[in-house]
């Protein structure tokens, strides 16, 4: 059974640096999403309004949050590009230093 979280993360208020960051998410590079696939993530969506960026990941039994941690820290492609996103990013003001995506806490779910 897949589980789903969702993860917010800020841009920097800069509509030349928003639009940048858009044209590297239409096409992003093969090797972050080989890296994606490969930790157990099955889908992944990014949403944006204004600065708020909100990410949805569907994710299988294989994957946690440690073990692609660990991955992507030995991976320098991956490095790079978290890098790179640093430059458009900024952390929420509720972040510990170092921190990125920050995990959402489900407050409701319709019930079937």
């Amino acid at each position: 059974m897949n589980r789903r979280y969702c993860l917010a993360l800020d841009l920097k208020d800069d509509p030349k640096l928003i639009a940048e960051y858009k044209k590297y998410h239409k096409k992003i590079w093969p090797e972050i999403t080989q890296s994606i696939k490969q930790s157990g993530i099955e889908d992944l969506e990014i949403y944006l309004l204004g600065t708020r960026l909100f990410m949805i990941l569907e994710v299988n039994d294989r994957f946690s949050f440690e073990a692609k941690g660990a991955a992507d820290h030995s991976n320098p492609r991956v490095q790079e590009w978290e890098q790179l996103m640093w430059k458009f990013q900024q952390p929420l003001p509720q972040a510990k230093p170092g921190e990125k995506w920050l995990l959402m806490e489900r407050i409701f779910k319709l019930e079937q």
